[in-house]
Parts: structure tokens; C-alpha cells; sequence
């Protein structure tokens, strides 16, 4: 069955997030033929209350998260709107962004030495304005973490405005004993789901 605008050049891609590792993460597409990186038209910051609803849980928020940033944005003639949502979550609870050293402290404190998820949430409209999402789950394992180890990470800075309070493409990677999905879905963008999602919405790629 043929995509949309298959007549037609490819639409222009809109990322609907201010986050650099996403588009990062987008660049690692390639578009066919040329194998030219995939890069977006523009980036549009959706602006929606992120607030997760009584009773919610980790999956259903991250993949309602992803839908209403895409729709947050708006679309022009021959665009399509690409958003994602990551959320980590200790059991039911969602670990939001660290805002501070503490914040980071106790966020890796909790999740030193246990199993925890993270759900990576893709959502795109197409040029015709339908609308399509897919989700990724990701099982992570820190290790026993000291004292020490976890000031060390709190002084990096580097969990700070991160979900869960860490990066896993930094240093938190060094402390990570196992990890079972999407490596790309934890940093910010599953790309095989996202993938996916683009050639149905047209986008020519490899």
C-alpha cells in the first residue's frame, strides 16, 4: 500500500522538542537514496501541562505525554509533527526531572541496586493529520551504589533536568549492570519505534 505523498517530495519533518539529544538521536536516521542524516524543517517547543493524572500510570503518561506534545504543536501544509516523552518509573511512581543536587541524590539513592523502567513514547501526525504512536520499554539495573559513588555523580552535574536524575549516555552509563531494551528510547528517542513511525508518515528512509 502506498504512504502519503509518495507522488509528491517527502514532507518536512517538524520536531516537536526543544531537547538536543532527541534530534541528537534523529540525526542517526538516514534518508534514501543519498543517505543524507534525517534533520528536521524546524523545531517547535510544545507547551502543555505535563502533570500526570490521578491514578495514572507510567506507561499510559508517557505515551499520553508523546500524543499531546505532537498535537501541541501546530502543523503547516506538507509537514508532519514528530514528538516523544521519556518517563522513568520505580514500580507505579514516576521519577520526575531533577531540578536539584538533592533532587539527584535521592532519585539515584532509590534506585541503586534495583530494576526500574523506562518508557519511551514516539507520536507523529502526518501531512494528512492522522496520527500514530508506539511505545518502547526498557528494563535498567544499577549497581550497589556508595555514598561516595553517588556524591561523585551529584557533583557532576550531570543529572540535573534529566528524568530519574541521570543521563545513561555520561557517566551514569558506567554504573549501569544491565539493560534490556532501547538504549536510544532511555536517552530520549526510541529509534526503531521512530523509525518506523517516519516511513509511515512518508518520509523516505534507509
Amino acid at each position: 500500500m502506498s504512504g502519503p505523498n509518495d507522488a509528491a517530495s517527502p514532507p518536512a519533518l517538524v520536531l516537536a522538542s526543544s531537547s538536543p539529544r532527541r534530534r541528537e538521536l534523529l540525526g542517526r536516521l538516514r534518508m534514501a537514496p543519498g543517505s543524507q542524516m534525517v534533520a528536521p524543517a524546524r523545531i517547535a517547543s510544545p507547551d502543555i501541562d505535563e502533570t500526570p493524572r490521578k491514578g495514572e500510570v507510567p506507561r499510559a503518561y508517557a505515551l499520553r505525554m508523546a500524543v499531546e506534545k505532537a498535537r501541541a504543536v501546530p502543523r503547516a501544509p506538507g509537514e508532519i509533527i514528530l514528538a516523544g516523552d521519556t518517563t522513568v518509573a520505580l514500580g507505579r511512581r514516576i521519577l520526575d526531572k531533577a531540578d536539584t543536587p538533592q533532587d539527584v541524590r535521592m532519585m539515584l539513592g532509590k534506585l541503586a541496586g534495583r530494576r526500574h523502567r523506562v518508557y519511551a513514547g514516539v507520536a507523529v501526525i502526518d501531512a494528512e493529520g492522522r496520527e500514530k504512536s508506539r511505545m518502547s520499554e526498557t528494563i535498567v539495573t544499577f549497581k550497589n551504589l556508595s555514598d561516595a559513588e553517588i556524591e561523585a555523580y551529584v557533583a557532576s552535574g550531570e543529572g540535573l533536568g534529566k528524568a530519574g536524575g541521570y543521563a545513561i549516555q555520561g557517566l551514569a552509563e558506567a554504573l549501569i549492570r544491565a539493560l534490556s531494551g532501547s538504549h536510544s528510547g532511555v536517552i530520549g528517542l526510541p529509534l526503531y519505534e521512530t523509525r518506523a513511525l517516519l516511513r509511515w508518515a512518508g518520509l523516505p528512509l534507509d
